[in-house]
């Protein structure tokens, strides 16, 4: 059983990288706020973080941004930092909106969301050294309202046939 787990988390973290890597490609809004996604792997975060534990979709999660970054930015760049930070505090949300809160699975994606952006901001700060940056929190706070909501809905459709099929 719990080899058919690893390999099922595996199968999880190959279409995250694939879903971060393919939404990279996408410019949103024109390319004018850099590094703005939906987040569609995070469809797979939530997935696990409901599916099997917050240790699984934690690990999943912090893997994934190790890969992508590996692949795409370049390990220990700025923008690693920057969706490590996101990452890790959006996990950690959300597991305290599903566990603590009770929140909905569309509310704790839209949680994720507005802290992944958050945490974004914040680091970007410390690294950048340029405070004015808060000034796009508002901006990146309406789009994650949206992008969480999207990916919430995408997840709950997920869980829900998933848990079907387990029946």
């Amino acid at each position: 059983m719990e080899m058919r787990k690893h390999a099922q988390i595996a199968m999880l973290l190959s279409l995250a990288v694939v879903l971060n890597i393919f939404e990279n490609m996408i410019p949103i809004l024109g390319g004018q706020i850099p590094g703005l996604k939906i987040g569609l792997a995070n469809v797979l975060i939530i997935f696990t973080l409901y599916t099997f534990s917050f240790k699984d979709a934690f690990y999943l999660s912090i893997l994934r941004v190790f890969i992508v970054s590996m692949l795409y930015s370049g390990l220990f760049s700025p923008a690693f930092f920057f969706s490590l930070s996101g990452a890790t505090l959006s996990i950690i949300i959300m597991f305290f909106a599903k566990n603590i809160l009770k929140l909905s699975i569309i509310g704790v994606s839209i949680a994720g969301s507005i802290f992944h952006s958050i945490g974004q901001v914040l680091v970007a700060i410390l690294i950048l050294g340029e405070i004015n940056i808060i000034y796009m929190l508002p901006w990146l706070i309406i789009f994650a309202l949206v992008a969480g909501t999207v990916v919430g809905i995408l997840s709950k459709y997920s869980v829900n046939k998933f848990k079907m099929y387990c029946k």
